[in-house]
Formats: C-alpha cells, structure tokens, sequence
C-alpha cells in the first residue's frame, strides 16, 4: 500500500479524529480550563504514539506542558523538527458563532465547496498540527519516515509561549534538527499555493490611563475633570496621521525598506481587491498610503487597538465619569526592528502625550521578532516540490502577515531555519467567531507533508 492510498483508506478516521481534539476546549489564557490543557496534552501525546513515535513525553514547563516525540531512524540522516501548538484563543463573543465553538460542525462555504470544518482550532493550529501526525502515521504505515522526525507541540502560543524560550534553551542537544517544518499560516488560495517567506514581529502591551481616584457622577463633575476614556480614544487616534502612517517619533527609523524590484515581485501574487472587500463585508480598504493591501499586511507595521474598555457597560443606563479607561495595543513589526526597542518608544510616546489630568500605565506583555526564511534551502526547495506535486502549481513565496515569535527563537537557540508550510486560508476567520478550516486543506496537507520528507531526505 502506498502512503497515499493508505491516507485515502483512513479519510473518516483521520477526520473523526480531528473532530474529537477540537471537543477539547483547551483554552490557554484562561485558567479555567487548565485541566482542559492536560487534557490535550495527554490526548496528543496518545495520537503521537499510536502514530509510531518513540520516546513520548508530556515536559512540564511553568505553564502549560508541552508535548514533545521522535522517530529517529538513523542519525547519519537528516532530522526535521515538527512545531504545532494545541492551544487555542478564547472563543468569545459567544454570541456571534453560528454553531457552539467546541461543537465542530462540517459546513459547505462558497469557497470550501467539500466542507470546513467549524470550530475554534479547527485552522490555528489543530487542524494543521494534526495534518503533521496523520501523515507521519501514513508514512509509519507505509515504509517508515525517510529521515529522523522530531515533535515539538506547545500549548502556550495564543498567549505568547512565555516558556518555550526555557524548554528550548534546556534541550538544545534534544530537540537538535536541520529544519523545523512550521504549519501554522496559510495559501494564498485552494487552487495557489504559497509558502510564507517572512513574517512580522509583534509587540503587544496593555494601557491604563487613571483620571479621578473614584468614578464619578457625570453631572456633578462632568466638563470638570478629565474623564479617562474620552482621554484615552484621543491619544490612541493621535497615533496615526492623515496617511496612515504611526506618528511614534523614531518608530520607522530601522524599517527595512524593500527596493521597488522586490515590491513588484511581491504584488505578482495574485490578489482580488473586490473580492477582498467582499468577504470583509467593507466598502473600501484603508492603511498606510502608497502601498498596496498585500503590502501593507506583509512588509509595514501597524499599530492596532486590540480591545477597549471602561466605566459602565452593562444593561440599562448609568450616568458615570469613570475613575479609569484601559485598551491593548498590538505593533505588528517587520525586519529590521526590534521588539524591545519598539515597546519603548511605545511607553514613552504614550507618557509624553498624556495630559497633566491623567496618570498612564503601560504594562508590556508578550512579543517577537519578525524573521525572514530563505527560498534557496533544500528544505525550502523540498516544500515547494512537494505543494506542486500536490497542487499542480508552484508555489509563490509571500511575506504573512501574522508573527509566529517562536521563529526567531528556534534560529537564535537551535541554529535552525524553519519552513512555513501552512495550509490554510486568510478567511477562514482565526481567531475570530465562526473560525473554519476546509476538509480538502487538512488533507491537502495529509497528502502534501510524505512528499516534502521526501524530497528533503534525497536532497
């Protein structure tokens, strides 16, 4: 039997099985579901050695454990290191999901005609680290893995993997690899594949602007006293200009500029800007001038207010000038900035444009910096074998627009360069209500990840 007519024989089973993860609710920033996270934990542990992997563990770590395996079938042969995350976002607002978020449902969409998968991890990221098992289990049952395979599977990324920098830097001989095969982005559609080349860093803080020591009546004291929310909407407006561009004094000064060669190349990806708007549900797009949509989401940075909040919120009406007003704010960076250097200019623009009537916190909380991959690696050339066997198209190398921060550290501590190989879609909503994943793009991965090993272990 080959692998692929082993993976086509198994097609329910390797569904049901994804379908059954996604039941788990393993939220991470939420301490409520801790035992949700064990749960996962132990359950990928379980699909690891069922698939055939030797010498699975469960690591403990000051979060959430992280799930680690390996087939070593001879160290004179290459070794790829397999990273996933088991964790999910939080699935609010509940109200908005058409069918319960842990419930996975199969629906036909206009774009994933054979069905998506509806439910929070079902795209980012189980449904993608899952392919990786499947298809080493189809390889397993097959022949055996051409080369040394190794598991890295985490369950801290939605909340920034605060210990993976500790685990990795304890079991460097460990985790030892010439690459780490990443799925944890997207192609640019079902019928063009592309392999994501770079992505942007992220510096992620929380802001608290403290106006009067109590909330107070809006009647008695309104006009009088600063009030914080109205206070802290003007200085997050202020942080851009006319053009779109972030008016932190020094924010552009490492911005790595690309020539207008590789600008041109990079729009050749293909891009329906109606068909953008469409999906989005807007009128218009908007961001940086003098840069396309794909370049604004690839090769700028951005500044984004994440989330807002202050005085009274509830049903009904409750005439308060609150004491208090927060918002989190994530930068979205790009080569050649640093996410230190840009939390700082952050906290001190933000104290410097406070008025005298306020007091203003800024609390960072997680970050990463942007990376770029080569396309001239055999793992790379390998990955691209593999998606045009598959697709019947070669893939397009493109530059995401999400940060994975754990791509740094593995170069930085492993010596290691990581390929991007995701099967996703921009639309399938993550980290949104209604998050999906396509039936043929899980598969589509089953099927894609033998062939990379493949051509990785013969090049």
């Amino acid at each position: 039997m080959t692998t692929h007519s082993y993976i086509e024989a198994n097609k329910d089973r390797f569904l049901q099985e994804l379908l059954d993860l996604l039941r788990i609710p393993s939220v991470s920033a939420n301490p409520a579901h801790a035992g949700d996270m064990k749960r996962m934990a132990e359950a990928t542990a379980e699909k690891l050695r069922e698939a055939g992997a030797d010498r699975v563990e469960i690591c403990p770590t000051a979060g959430h454990p992280i799930v680690y395996g390996e087939k070593m079938v001879d160290p004179s042969l290459p070794t790829v290191l397999v990273y996933g995350h088991y964790d999910v976002q939080p699935p609010d607002p509940l109200d908005l999901w058409h069918s319960p978020p842990f419930e996975p449902v199969i629906r036909k969409t206009d774009i994933h005609p054979d069905g998506a998968i509806f439910a929070r991890g079902a795209c980012d990221d189980k449904g993608q680290f899952y392919m990786h098992v499947k298809a080493f289990e189809a390889m397993m049952a097959t022949g055996g893995v051409p080369c040394n395979i190794k598991f890295m599977i985490e369950g801290e990324e939605e909340v920034g993997s605060n210990n993976l920098g500790t685990f990795v830097k304890a079991n460097r001989a460990r985790l030892a690899c010439d690459v780490i095969l990443i799925s944890d982005t997207s192609v640019i559609a079902n019928d063009q594949p592309s392999i994501d080349c770079g992505l942007r860093g992220l510096s992620y803080v929380e802001v608290e602007v403290t106006g009067p020591n109590r909330d107070l009546h809006s009647g008695v004291y309104g006009g009088a006293v600063a009030n914080p929310i109205n206070i802290l909407a003007r200085m997050i407006a202020s942080m851009h200009d006319d053009a779109g561009r972030i008016t932190i004094p020094g924010f552009y000064d490492d911005v790595q500029v690309l020539s207008e060669s590789e600008r041109a190349e990079l729009n050749k990806a293909p891009f329906d800007l109606e068909a953008y708007k469409k999906d989005l549900g807007i009128d218009d797009v908007r961001g940086e001038a003098g840069f396309t949509t794909i370049e604004r989401t690839g090769i700028r940075p951005t500044l984004d207010c994440n989330g807002i909040w202050g005085g009274y919120t509830g049903e009904g009406s409750k005439t308060v000038l609150p004491s208090k007003a927060f918002a989190k704010i994530s930068m979205r960076l790009v080569p050649n900035q640093s996410t230190e250097k840009i939390t700082e200019l952050f906290a001190a623009h933000f104290r410097n444009i406070a008025p005298a009537s306020v007091k203003v916190e800024v609390r960072p909380h997680h970050g990463g910096e942007p990376v770029v991959t080569p396309t001239d690696s055999k793992a790379y050339i390998a990955a691209s074998k593999a998606m045009q066997e598959t697709y019947g198209k070669k893939p397009i190398p493109t530059r995401g627009g999400g940060s994975i921060p754990i791509v740094a550290l593995f170069e930085q501590e492993l010596n290691a360069k990581s390929v991007l190989m995701g099967f996703g879609l921009d639309s399938d909503a993550l980290h949104s209500p209604n998050e999906h994943y396509g039936v043929f793009n899980y598969f589509q991965g089953i099927r894609t990840i033998p062939l990379f090993f493949h051509y990785f272990a013969r090049a």
